[in-house]
């Protein structure tokens, strides 16, 4: 199965008309990730790998990879650890410039991989951090939409506590005023919200009202609606879609991946685009040896904004997306530097070398 042609339907889908050369602007905190080697528990680790990450920054690092000009709104503390992780993104080709300084400390989580029997676990360790004091004052939404194509952010914000949500409305009402559509990645962190009691469909949905494109499956709009929606078949994929188009009248673009774990090396993954009048869901590609799942989402998430802004089809966005999260797992980090020839010629049932 071939990724070649993703952008084919350009001019056809929910995207169309949005300018080419504009920036996607990209809202969240971002973090370092510490991570002790395969099978060595963190409580005996004696050292770590650091990475820069946090699912906003991975979007934004992917998608300027693919060429598509993107800008990083988020607060970092004026510290090398706040250097680091401002340098790491500015070298993906990331605009930095609207990344505020404040007070606090740098937002850390380990993460343990997956090794033989044992699943993979994050520790957060993000408390105080520059990102959760910051006032939505200390960040210049408006300057950062000048001239955007797209707003996106994620359900991790408002998991952060009261603050997180008054930040994740400031987004939105500023783009709401510049008249930029904004993306909603659900990414749903029940330890988050659990640290503070946090009800998250009252929260959620009032957000999700302002939403052009969601990146969630039936879980996430089950929370959404106080329903219950299977994921047993497309068909029934497709009756929380359209639940979720009837809740939500800005809504135009629903997408998701299914996910079926073998081990923690081998895993299954497919695509699914839902629009207002069209759909498409890929069938299921088989990861083996992966390398590291961390950011599979955030991948998934720059595939299909890529094609989205390119006005492509449902089955186009669809496989872009199944693309860059396939490629992904196989990149150590949270991060995946893909270019546009690569995506477009990658073949996810190819492993041999290409020379």
């Amino acid at each position: 199965m071939s990724a070649a042609g993703a952008g084919a339907g350009a001019g056809a889908g929910a995207g169309a008309g949005v300018g080419a050369a504009r920036p996607v602007v990209c809202f969240g905190e971002m973090l370092l990730r510490l991570s002790p080697a395969v099978g060595t528990p963190l409580a005996r680790a004696n050292d770590v790998a650091v990475a820069v990450g946090g699912a906003e920054a991975n979007v934004a690092a992917a998608l300027a990879s693919l060429g598509r000009p993107t800008r990083m709104v988020t607060v970092l503390p004026d510290n090398p650890l706040g250097r680091a992780a401002r340098m790491g993104v500015a070298a993906a080709g990331v605009d930095m410039a609207f990344a505020a300084t404040g007070p606090g400390r740098m937002g850390l989580y380990f993460y343990e991989q997956p090794a033989g029997p044992i699943p993979g676990r994050v520790t957060y360790d993000r408390g105080h951090s520059a990102f959760t004091l910051a006032e939505p004052g200390a960040l210049d939404f408006s300057s950062a939409l000048e001239g955007a194509a797209l707003l996106h952010m994620s359900g991790i914000t408002p998991a952060l506590g009261p603050g997180g949500v008054a930040l994740a409305q400031a987004a939105q009402d500023a783009a709401l005023s510049a008249g930029v559509p904004i993306c909603f990645d659900g990414n749903y962190r029940a330890n988050l919200w659990d640290a503070w009691d946090g009800k998250p469909s009252e929260i959620l949905g009032p957000l999700v009202e302002n939403v052009n494109v969601l990146i969630g499956s039936h879980r996430d709009i089950s929370l959404l609606l106080g329903g219950t929606f299977s994921g047993d078949g497309p068909d029934r994929r497709r009756e929380a879609a359209e639940a979720a188009f009837a809740a939500f009248p800005k809504l135009q673009l629903i997408a998701s991946t299914a996910r079926h774990i073998e081990t923690g090396q081998i895993h299954r993954l497919a695509a699914r685009v839902d629009q207002r009048g069209d759909h498409f869901q890929t069938d299921e590609v088989r990861i083996e040896a992966v390398i590291d799942r961390i950011g599979t989402g955030d991948a998934f998430a720059a595939g299909l904004l890529l094609l989205y802004l390119e006005g492509a089809t449902a089955q186009d966005m669809a496989r872009s997306a199944l693309a860059m999260a396939v490629m992904k797992h196989g990149i150590a980090g949270d991060m995946i530097a893909a270019t546009r020839a690569e995506l477009d010629t990658f073949d996810m049932g190819a492993s041999d070398v290409r020379r």
